[in-house]
């Protein structure tokens, strides 16, 4: 019959409570009492709260003998229990042989290692020191070696390449030891448990790794004795090193995030001299490189410096923060409510040098200060931000700047970057003129620069960097590690957060936007407002919302009877992007692509148009105050020959997104496949047909005509490249498109009555030019326009308009890209002949028709070869709807949910079991 027991538990930690909750369940033992170390401040252990909970009687002793002889009050307490079996899940106290063997059955106790190797208080950490391939625990009948009495049970797992002190705790020697110390009671309660004999045949006893001295590392081993000893130590305390500065000062770190490094040689590396460590070691951007003496290396990822730390890879980054001293008297408010939070989860008075760990906090601990202070202060804390300040007043002072940049200022950080200063639309706007690269904005190699003209009056506005082939190596290699680093780290929801923080950023600085990309590319600044900075924002909003809805399948498949199989799809970010966007709506088109792009778990750099990049650099300002790590987001000016083509040609970038010219897309489609096989999706040219029926709304027609063509003055790839009027309202359309042309306001696009601004560029200018020209010479009819507007300086072209278009003319088969409307007539008896006519062309980008007869229209969406159908309306895009075209117009979309599709990587995985 199994015995009755009654149990005194010995311990601390979640460990020992956990192992409480565990026999609680057992019916045939009593707890009958618990002794554990005093309170730290009013903080108490876990095991005292746990059993305080179930009315088990709490005993807290600082000693439990003094030199040598265990101190009589202390055994008269334990006395009083009356325990017959002791259990020590875990204890960080000497407990005197008196009680030992004050119980009837004995002592039980945990041992974090497989007895009799590694005896001593740090086993664990000695069993990865040095390196052995099996790991695990041993429950064992105490004696007056406290771990060398008989084994009772031992419980072992492979020592994994990936395990550290901290996660072989977690994955096995703490869930399992809990579990195991249930059944060792057990085996006691059923008289069925062993006492084995410890062998003396490999035991050994190591130091203890909480003192200083022995935390040390010798790099004058091996990389894998090197790699051994820091994982061995992390997460806690962290091996210690010494850097030699170059000033003859010293500084203690400690390093963790170790593994072997086989990845080749290093570029960029900076050295960092280490006391003991006679070959140089190298920052680089994957952390800390230490060769060993076997000429093997060994990767750090993270150091803590002080009380902080930081990626290994950001030394040299890592200037102190200067501390702030003028606090408001609001801020010193808050300290004080920061200070209530802290002592309500340490339960201890806190002072400026008090540390949120060293006072005894765990990971439910950091949750829950993240989430007091996000709901006190309207911040957007997050979890790994208490890790890197975890010092009271550094913890402030990381408050404070939040604070400073507003509640929805999101990220604290300022920026340094050279900038010129536009002066227009009554403001001031600093707009930075470098490229940005890895979160910072620096100068192009050589010092390279480009001349931005204002179209308006075809003045230099400023110079800006312009990006070498070798920038675009540094961005690509920014944008690489940050994929694989940080961008990693962040979940969907904190992703779709980020892009939340941009867009209302964007939101709140879009009169600054709408002012840049209008006196930069000639947009009319109340269609700059609305549409290229109104649709940029609603693309990121809208693609936020995707971020944690990017999911796979199950699919069913045939079994492999008589198993079965699970088979499921996963949808994964592709890795670095290369975006280059062209100069018609130039945050438009950033943010359609970029947006889509984000959203899927990428990392990227753009390319601007070389002629209007200034939004795209006040964007990169923008992505920095969202809170963005570096690396993420990278935009360099430059000119398409060279910076376009090395984003082409670089083996790093897995995707390249282009909206531009179709001669120019088919170039960049063959660098894609010659480099390394990129995905490639193209919104390339157009000339979109627009048919118009007598039975239209001839008001509706005759506004939205004109829209297809003029709009953004005509620098639309989805413009209405030739017009089909039917003949019975042929000369009544030109007729009102005439007459309100005439009345059409053309001048500064700033002016709030401007309804045609000037043209991007002059060599687009001069190509408008051209292509009147050339339509006059083959016979079309000028009526209107097809020269400079007189009188005004700047790239004004005035709208035009030509009629008796044939099929075989230019001007009928190539885009313009600018205001000129190209005019067909056709019969309304034959419909074939007008869509042979409308898909007489490679490009197959948009269409419109206006008709009040639903049948007609729906015929025409049937039959037209084009991406996008408009019925009774024109240009209306929503950042829901898919966007892109067939034939030489290009392949893939932006915009909608299919936008995401490409830049994910669809992957199936097959299970049998």
């Amino acid at each position: 019959m199994a015995l009755k027991m009654r149990i005194a538990i010995i311990g601390q930690s979640n460990f020992a409570a956990d192992v409480l909750e565990l026999l609680l369940d057992r019916s045939n033992i009593q707890i009958v009492g618990v002794f554990t170390i005093p309170d730290k401040g009013s903080r108490e252990d876990i095991l005292a709260t746990t059993a305080t909970i179930h009315n088990i009687p709490v005993f807290k002793f600082a000693c439990w003998r003094r030199k040598g002889v265990a101190l009589p009050e202390v055994l008269e307490q334990y006395k009083s229990v009356g325990a017959t079996l002791n259990v020590l899940p875990f204890c960080s106290q000497f407990i005197p042989m008196e009680v030992i063997n004050g119980a009837l059955l004995g002592s039980i106790c945990y041992h974090p290692s497989i007895l009799p190797r590694h005896r001593g208080a740090s086993a664990i950490s000695w069993t990865l020191i040095e390196g052995d391939e099996v790991a695990g625990f041993s429950i064992f009948w105490a004696d007056d070696g406290l771990d060398t009495g008989p084994l009772l049970l031992t419980r072992q797992t492979n020592v994994e390449s990936t395990d550290t002190l901290d996660t072989i705790y977690k994955r096995f020697l703490y869930p399992e030891g809990v579990k195991a110390m249930g059944v060792a009671v057990d085996m006691v309660a059923s008289g069925t448990a062993p006492k084995i004999i410890q062998p003396e045949v490999g035991a050994t006893y190591d130091p203890a790794m909480f003192k200083t001295e022995n935390q040390v590392i010798n790099l004058q081993a091996t990389a894998e004795k090197i790699w051994n000893f820091v994982r061995g130590l992390d997460s806690v305390p962290g091996a210690i090193a010494t850097v030699l500065h170059g000033n003859g000062t010293e500084e203690q770190i400690r390093l963790f995030g170790a593994h072997l490094y086989s990845a080749g040689p290093v570029s960029n590396g900076k050295v960092l001299r280490l006391r003991g460590l006679t070959k140089t070691a190298w920052i680089h951007s994957g952390g800390l490189l230490i060769e060993g003496t076997d000429g093997a290396f060994v990767n750090i990822r993270r150091i803590k410096r002080g009380t902080r730390v930081i990626s290994a890879s950001e030394w040299f980054k890592q200037a102190e923060d200067q501390s702030i001293t003028d606090f408001s008297e609001d801020e010193l408010v808050k300290r004080s409510l920061l200070a209530g939070i802290w002592k309500a989860i340490l339960k201890e008075d806190v002072e400026s040098s008090t540390d949120f760990f060293a006072s005894g906090a765990g990971s439910m601990d950091v949750v829950r200060l993240v989430e007091e202070v996000k709901e006190a202060f309207d911040v957007p804390l997050q979890n790994e931000q208490v890790f890197m300040a975890p010092v009271f007043e550094e913890f402030f002072s990381l408050l404070v700047r939040f604070l400073r940049q507003g509640s929805a200022g999101f990220g604290n950080q300022q920026l340094d970057f050279e900038a010129f200063t536009l002066k227009a639309n009554k403001r001031e706007i600093r707009v930075p003129t470098q490229l940005f690269i890895n979160g910072e904005f620096v100068d192009a190699e050589a010092q390279r620069t480009l001349e931005i003209v204002n179209p308006t009056n075809e003045e230099v506005l400023c110079k800006v960097a312009c990006a070498s082939a070798t920038d675009v190596d540094k961005a690509v290699r920014a944008a690489h590690s940050a994929f694989y680093g940080s961008w990693r780290q962040i979940t969907p929801r904190q992703r779709g957060q980020l892009m939340l923080n941009l867009a209302d950023l964007m939101e709140r600085n879009k009169e600054e936007l709408a002012t840049i990309e209008s006196v930069d590319s000639g947009a009319v600044y109340t269609l700059a407002l609305k549409t290229h900075v109104g649709m940029s924002i609603e693309a990121w909003r809208y693609f936020a919302g995707w971020c944690d809805k990017i999911q796979g399948n199950t699919i069913p498949v045939n079994p492999a009877r008589p198993n079965n199989v699970l088979t499921f799809t996963r949808k994964e970010p592709i890795g670095v992007c290369g975006l280059i966007t062209p100069w018609n709506y130039p945050l438009m088109m950033l943010s359609w692509k970029m947006a889509a792009c984000i959203a899927a778990g990428n990392t990227c750099l753009i390319k601007p148009a070389q002629t209007c990049p200034l939004t795209a650099l006040k964007f990169a300002e923008l992505t920095v105050r969202a809170g963005f790590p570096p690396g993420v987001i990278n935009v360099l000016p430059g000119k398409g020959s060279d910076a376009g083509q090395a984003v082409a040609d670089h083996e790093l970038v897995r995707k390249l997104g282009f909206t531009g010219s179709t001669p120019i897309g088919k170039h960049i489609m063959k660098s894609c496949a010659d480099s390394n096989l990129k995905k490639c999706s193209l919104e390339l040219g157009g000339k979109s047909p627009l048919i118009i029926f007598a039975d239209c709304d001839m008001d509706k027609a005759v506004k939205h005509g004109m829209s297809s063509v003029f709009f953004n003055k005509g620098e639309d790839c989805i413009a209405a490249g030739r017009l089909f009027v039917e003949d019975r309202i042929h000369d009544e359309f030109i007729r009102r498109v005439l007459k309100d042309l005439r009345t059409m306001t053309i001048g500064d696009p700033l002016d709030r009555s401007t309804a045609h601004g000037p043209q991007n560029h002059k060599a687009h200018f001069d190509k408008l030019l051209e292509f009147c020209r050339r339509g006059v010479d083959e016979g079309a009819k000028l009526v209107y326009g097809g020269c400079r507007v007189p009188n005004l300086k700047g790239y004004f072209f005035t709208p035009t308009v030509f009629t008796n278009v044939t099929d075989d003319m230019f001007i009928a088969q190539e885009e313009s890209f600018g205001p000129i409307m190209i005019i067909s007539k056709f019969n309304g008896s034959d419909i074939d002949s007008l869509m042979q006519r409308a898909n007489r062309t490679e490009y197959g980008l948009a269409s419109g028709v206006f008709t009040k007869d639903i049948g007609k229209a729906l015929n025409f969406a049937d039959r037209i070869e084009a991406g996008t159908v408009f019925v009774n309306v024109y240009n209306k895009t929503d950042v829901a709807a898919p966007f892109g075209g067939f034939k030489q117009s290009g392949y893939g979309k932006d915009l909608g949910q299919e936008a995401l599709n490409e830049y994910l990587k669809t992957k199936c995985v097959t299970v049998e079991y």
